[in-house]
């Protein structure tokens, strides 16, 4: 078995490799390639903890496995660690036996990022220049830089909760050499792109925040009861999202479904647009919203595509097992 342990994941996986694992995924997602196994998500009754596994198989990249982690709102205050903690795992899907262990931490950052990045890539508009990001805490810096790279951007704008965690919006804006400016919720109506990444369990982004045209990448949603915008705007955008039946269980997707404003019928896979099944963006007025909820498959993919750039380098560690 071949083990990449975390310190060594920031020198092999750069955006544009998790983009292009994420994006291919996707495509095999939608083309009935690659499949979910169903969410364990549980809260474990100690540290405030949740946790849980993700994994899948796909046929088309033979990566089978699973991500076993969680979120322990304790360890940054505590023990000076991030928040998320997750380990992937993955197994030779010709005999069952286990292949690699890959550090999950930054692949999940880098993988989250990528798939709002590619959502922004095939949904937003191409004259898109003024980007939103409601939330700024890690991830958040994640996904701006992800996003940054996909459409020619004048502007940054940012909300955020707690104010005081905006500079890290700022910062990234000024690594790109592009002006930030903190907003009110309505300011947010500016926005061709917006990109939410809280861990809400109530609305923040209601449907009079947003412009027509404009697109909207939702990834902070991914338990039951978290919610990051209204019911309301879900029913006036054109929905996509990574896997359907996970964004009307533990997506943003539940909340409408539940209020009877959309059916799982009226979601598609992201994936059936790369794959160009699905025409996406209509009209420049009309709004798309991704519902990104984080499948396993991007766990695995990412991480696949790190043991092959370890074992290329000289890097992976192989132990008996």
């Amino acid at each position: 078995m071949l083990i990449v342990p975390e310190r060594e994941i920031a020198d092999l996986m750069t955006r544009e490799a998790a983009f292009a694992a994420v994006e291919k995924v996707f495509a095999a997602m939608a083309a009935d390639d690659a499949y979910n196994f169903p969410v364990v998500r549980e809260a474990i009754g100690h540290e405030d903890a949740l946790y849980g596994f993700k994994g899948g198989f796909d046929r088309s990249g033979l990566t089978l496995g699973l991500k076993a982690g969680g979120y322990w709102p304790n360890n940054l205050e505590e023990r000076g660690m991030i928040n998320h903690q997750s380990t992937v795992f993955l197994f030779d899907p010709n005999t069952g036996r286990a292949k690699a262990m890959v550090g999950g931490n930054l692949l999940t950052a880098l993988r989250t990022a990528a798939a709002s990045s590619v959502s922004i890539r095939h949904l937003a508009r191409e004259d898109a220049r003024v980007i939103g990001m409601v939330g700024a805490g890690h991830q958040a810096t994640f996904q701006l830089r992800a996003a940054l790279e996909q459409r020619d951007f004048d502007k940054v704008i940012g909300w955020n909760l707690h104010p005081e965690m905006l500079p890290n919006l700022e910062k990234v804006a000024a690594e790109a050499s592009l002006p930030f400016e903190a907003v009110e919720l309505e300011g947010m109506r500016e926005a061709d792109v917006i990109v939410s990444i809280t861990s809400s369990f109530a609305p923040i982004l209601l449907a009079d925040h947003v412009s027509q045209g404009c697109h909207i990448a939702c990834m902070g949603t991914d338990t039951r009861g978290k919610q990051e915008v209204a019911p309301e705007l879900l029913a006036k955008a054109t929905v996509f999202t990574d896997e359907v039946a996970q964004s009307v269980s533990i997506g943003e997707a539940q909340h409408a479904v539940a209020a009877g404003l959309i059916r799982a019928d009226d979601i598609t896979q992201l994936g059936a647009v790369i794959g160009g099944t699905h025409t996406g963006r209509s009209s420049a007025e009309e709004i798309t919203l991704f519902d990104g909820t984080g499948v396993g498959l991007q766990d695995l993919a990412v991480a696949a595509a790190v043991v092959d750039l370890a074992v290329e380098k000289g890097i992976a560690i192989e132990v008996d097992f």
